[in-house]
């Protein structure tokens, strides 16, 4: 039976087990599980869901956009997005590598979500909102080239959700087993 971990992957963790010479954290000081890997990646500066595996096929299932699985993202922005930049996202943004796929996009309210350390900037001047957007690829840092792409730029990125595993119950920094 394959093994399926769900791991909230905290702000500046890198995606691998192995370091990079840095002084950041790796998957490695979280998940002390042998023979496991990630299926995808999340950046250093991004939080949330991060799946890791033992079985190759549910690994390449998971991560290779052919299988168009939904990844959903809570993306606190710059300003706030009108019904133009939403409708935009929803039909796909123009990026120097090219047009991405239609996503779902939604305003919504500040979710309930631990705090960020170090925290996001916060600019008197500069109002923020929070989106949430769904996508079935994955271009190297996409929602963030998406959301800047259309006028507000990210702030805190937190993936939620990748196909029906969800984040909901998993800490910063923790993680549990679920069923492939």
């Amino acid at each position: 039976m394959p093994r399926l971990i769900l791991f909230n992957k905290p702000h500046g963790v890198l995606c691998q087990f192995s370091a990079d010479g840095s002084d950041k954290p790796t998957l490695a000081d979280y998940v002390k599980v042998p023979g496991v890997y990630p299926a995808g990646r999340l950046d250093t500066d991004s939080e949330g869901l991060l799946l890791l595996t033992d079985d190759g096929r549910l690994q390449a299932r998971i991560a290779d956009p052919r299988f168009k699985l939904a990844k959903s993202y809570l993306v606190q922005v710059e300003g706030e997005p009108d019904a133009a930049a939403l409708e935009a996202l929803r039909r796909g943004v123009m990026l120097k590598d090219g047009l991405t796929r239609p996503a779902e996009a939604e305003l919504i309210p500040a979710p309930a979500l631990w705090p960020r350390d170090p925290p996001v900037r916060f600019r008197k001047t500069v109002p923020d909102s929070w989106i949430r957007l769904t996508i079935r690829e994955g271009k190297n840092r996409q929602v963030r080239r998406m959301t800047a792409a259309v006028g507000h730029p990210t702030l805190r990125l937190v993936r939620w959700q990748v196909g029906d595993w969800t984040l909901e119950g998993i800490k910063p920094g923790e993680w549990r087993d679920a069923a492939p």
